[in-house]
């Protein structure tokens, strides 16, 4: 009886270890992913250091401040090193407030939503996309199934800022690269997992460029010229995310040592009785920001998803 019980409980700590788990996935990225974001804008703005940027992003969610002039074209630029900021991504019907990074591998999206290389920059022609997470790292496509037609999407980049009207949502295979594929027009695509919680589809809005304001100093491209054929795009799958044998020594050791401090908390309860509820107290506070960076070490190992 003895052997049941002892086993009992360590698949009761087993079930909690996991619910803790799924609780970081869903909580515990998305506050790293706001710490992301903050240092993302303060990056965006000092970096691009024009009054103009700073201006057009804080009245980028009053409709009345919106651009309502033509749907002039940026010119084609080279974009951003992977992982740094490409612009200001805002959605007023659901909220969205975030920076864009370029770059849509595993890391990237970690920060927020990502640009995908090899097609055009916002504003520019073509077709410019963008994925996101939806369910966790802040999952600021979490609500993409609100937009419909109609509905604005307002990119501001260091040439100018971009309303794109909402023309479709469709859900694809997540094997589905056409949706990325260029344009003669100038679209924006966005995409995300779907359903939530799933990778099992993948979500797809597509709006299209149709007010512009560039800002000073930045010339409307030529819109008989052919802009660069840009380099073949491919949409994050549910492929494995590629962890390195470091990564994964990593994540062992801090199992390791989470073992280790939860089996000296048992055994301190048990050889000292009297103070058993302070050392508990104690010890499930360590444990608890022990495991916070061992989840942290363990989702790296986890296939890659939206």
């Amino acid at each position: 009886m003895r052997a049941l019980g002892v086993i009992g409980r360590i698949l009761i700590g087993a079930g909690v270890v996991i619910l803790l788990f799924a609780a970081y996935q869903v909580w515990g990225t998305s506050l790293q992913e706001a710490h992301t974001q903050t240092a993302l804008r303060h990056t965006f703005v000092s970096d691009a250091k024009s009054n103009q940027l700073e201006l057009a992003l804080s009245q980028a969610t009053a409709q009345d401040k919106l651009p309502t002039g033509p749907p002039a074209v940026a010119p084609t630029t080279i974009a951003p090193a992977e992982g740094q900021p490409v612009g200001d991504l805002r959605i007023p019907k659901i909220g969205i407030n975030q920076i864009m990074v370029e770059g849509t591998n595993t890391q990237d999206l970690r920060k927020g939503p990502g640009h995908y290389t090899g097609t055009p920059l916002p504003g520019q022609s073509g077709n410019a996309s963008v994925a996101g997470h939806r369910t966790t790292y802040g999952h600021p496509f979490y609500n993409l199934d609100g937009v419909v037609v109609g509905d604005p999407v307002v990119i501001t980049t260091v040439q100018g800022v971009f309303v794109y009207d909402t023309v479709k949502s469709e859900v694809v295979s997540p094997n589905d690269n056409s949706v990325l594929k260029d344009t003669s027009g100038h679209m924006l695509t966005l995409t995300t997992c779907n359903p939530r919680f799933s990778a099992s589809s993948r979500l797809v809005v597509v709006a299209q460029l149709a007010h512009t304001k560039l800002f000073r100093g930045v010339a409307a491209a030529d819109p008989t010229a052919k802009a660069p054929a840009p380099q073949t795009a491919q949409p994050t799958s549910g492929a494995l995310g590629g962890a390195s044998d470091g990564q994964v020594l990593t994540a062992v050791l801090w199992g390791i040592v989470v073992c280790g401090v939860g089996a000296l908390v048992l055994l301190m309860a048990y050889f000292f009785r009297r103070h058993r509820w302070a050392i508990w107290g104690a010890g499930t506070v360590g444990v608890l920001v022990l495991l916070y960076f061992f989840f942290g070490a363990v989702t790296p190992l986890l296939p890659a998803s939206l």
